[in-house]
C-alpha cells in the first residue's frame, strides 16, 4: 500500500471542507484524518466505525468502496497510522453514516451533497469543447451546413403552412367546403371523388341523405378527422381535414389536373 501524501490544498475556500480538500494525479480528494474533526470525533476509533458504515452502505449502492475509501498507511512521527483516501461521494457517505447528533455532521452532508449536486450539473451542462482548430473548423462547417439545411426546409414548408392558416379551425382543423372552394369545385363533387380514390366511403346519413365520410385508415393516419356537432336540434357528424389531409387533397388534385 502506497502511504499518503501529507499537505493541504493551498486553495482557500469559503467552507473549511474545502480547505482541507487535496488533489494529486487522480483528481480531488479528502483525508479521513483531517476530515475527522471537523465531523466532531476526537477519537479515531469512534470515527472509523462511521468509515466502515459509510463502505458497507457504498457497497449495498452496487459501487466499489475501495474506489471511494481506501485504506492507507502515512507516517506519523517514527511510525505508520492507518488513514483512508476519500472521494467526494466516500467523504459524503461517511458523513451521512456519522453520528446525526454531532452539527458538524449535519454540516458536512450539506457541503457534500451540494458539491456533488453542483459537479453532476456542471457534467451535464458542459459542452463538448473541439480539441484542435481543424476539429473546430469541421464543427463549425457542420453547424452551418445544419443551419442552410434548416432554413432551405423552412422556405419549402412555410406556404404550405401558411396557406391553410386562415381556414383552421381552434382544433387546428379544417372544414371540407373551405379546401372545396380553394379548389373551385362543389364540395359534393370533391367527397365523390374522394370516395373514387378510396379515400372516403359512401354512407347515408341519419336523415337518409348521402353523407361522405373518410376512412379510418385516414383518420389514424392523421389526415382526417369526423366530428360530431349539434345544431340545437340533433346531433350529427361532420368531415373535417388536418392540415396534412388538405394538402392531401391539394396534391391529388394537381395530378388530376396534370392527367
Amino acid at each position: 500500500m502506497q502511504p499518503i501524501n501529507p499537505g493541504s490544498n493551498s486553495n482557500p475556500g469559503a467552507s473549511p471542507f474545502d480547505h482541507i480538500r487535496r488533489t494529486d494525479h487522480t483528481g480531488e480528494w479528502w483525508s479521513a484524518r483531517d476530515l475527522q474533526p471537523l465531523l466532531g470525533y476526537s477519537k479515531w476509533e469512534d470515527f472509523r466505525n462511521s468509515v466502515e458504515r459509510a463502505k458497507v452502505a457504498i457497497t449495498n449502492s452496487g459501487q466499489t468502496a475501495d474506489l471511494h475509501a481506501s485504506e492507507r498507511p502515512e507516517a506519523s512521527g517514527n511510525t505508520l497510522r492507518l488513514n483512508y483516501k476519500l472521494t467526494r461521494y466516500g467523504a459524503y457517505m461517511i458523513a451521512m453514516n456519522g453520528d446525526p447528533r454531532k452539527p458538524e455532521v449535519a454540516a458536512a452532508q450539506t457541503y457534500f451533497a451540494v458539491q456533488t449536486r453542483k459537479a453532476e450539473t456542471a457534467a451535464v451542462a458542459a459542452p463538448a469543447l473541439p480539441q484542435d482548430y481543424e476539429e473546430a473548423l469541421v464543427a463549425l462547417l457542420g453547424k452551418v451546413r445544419e443551419n442552410k439545411a434548416l432554413e432551405a426546409e423552412n422556405k419549402v414548408l412555410a406556404p404550405k403552412a401558411s396557406k391553410w392558416d386562415a381556414f383552421m379551425n381552434s382544433e387546428g382543423l379544417i372544414g371540407m367546403t373551405a379546401i372545396a372552394d380553394m379548389l373551385d369545385m362543389p364540395v359534393k363533387d370533391m367527397t365523390n371523388w374522394l370516395v373514387e380514390l378510396g379515400v372516403f366511403r359512401k354512407q347515408l346519413s341519419r336523415f337518409g341523405s348521402n353523407q361522405n365520410m373518410p376512412r379510418r385508415t385516414y383518420q389514424k393516419a392523421g389526415l382526417f378527422a369526423i366530428k360530431v356537432e349539434n345544431n340545437g336540434k340533433v346531433s350529427y357528424e361532420v368531415a373535417y381535414a388536418t392540415h396534412d389531409g388538405a394538402e392531401f387533397i391539394f396534391d391529388q388534385h394537381q395530378g388530376r389536373a396534370a392527367a
